[in-house]
């Protein structure tokens, strides 16, 4: 096989794992309530976890902050939940998918350059301005970037499921068992830079 054909053949097969997804069930009750919960209050109903985050400190690099039925219960059965975005200056958020949602994400500050592939290779780009909001369909691969040398960025993402998932397209390619040989092949390169590449896999990714 041809190292095009080879690199064709893996990109495809990562887009369609990453694609396929099942949707959040339909309960048959109001709300989910834990085990450990005996009386159920409006405490239940309130996340006060973003607090220190939205108007604190500004990050140096890029962050994610989830909240998803993990962090807030409540979300358990209600196909819905949230990510707070930051960006400083030239931060990257990796190309990456959610099997379990789509996304809508508004841009709160900032500018921003929003970047989404779907299944027939095709790239979709667009610069953000504040107020904006940009979709990104469930599964399909997406990044987002500051190209601001400057200014921070800010966005909230809302997702269509409690829990949304989160697959990392460096991570999962360099920071698996992948054999090397595969990757050097697919990628038409060789084993060394494919260990440079694992080696300087950062945390963003």
């Amino acid at each position: 096989m041809a190292p095009k054909n080879a690199f064709s053949y893996v990109l495809a097969i990562v887009l369609a794992s990453l694609y396929i997804a099942a949707a959040d069930p339909d309960i048959l009750v109001d709300y989910i309530v834990p085990p450990n919960v005996t009386n159920v209050t409006s405490d239940y109903f309130t996340y006060t976890g973003l607090r220190g985050v939205i108007g604190g400190a500004q990050p140096t690099n890029f962050m994610l902050t989830r909240v998803t039925m993990i962090e807030f219960p409540a979300l358990n059965g209600q196909s819905v939940s949230y990510a707070f975005l930051q960006f400083p200056p030239l931060s990257v958020n990796a190309p990456h998918s959610h099997p379990r949602g789509s996304e809508i994400l508004l841009l709160l500050s900032g500018r921003l350059d929003v970047f989404l592939v779907d299944t027939n290779l095709k790239l979709f780009t667009k610069t953000l301005e504040k107020g904006d909001m940009f979709l990104f369909p469930k599964g399909l691969i997406h990044f987002q970037y500051n190209s601001d040398t400057k200014n921070q960025a800010n966005a909230l993402s809302a997702f269509g499921s409690a829990n949304f998932g989160r697959v990392s397209v460096p991570e999962a390619l360099f920071n698996t068992s992948v054999p090397d040989i595969i990757l050097a092949k697919s990628f038409n390169t060789d084993v060394t830079t494919i260990q440079k590449l694992k080696n300087g896999l950062g945390s963003n990714a």
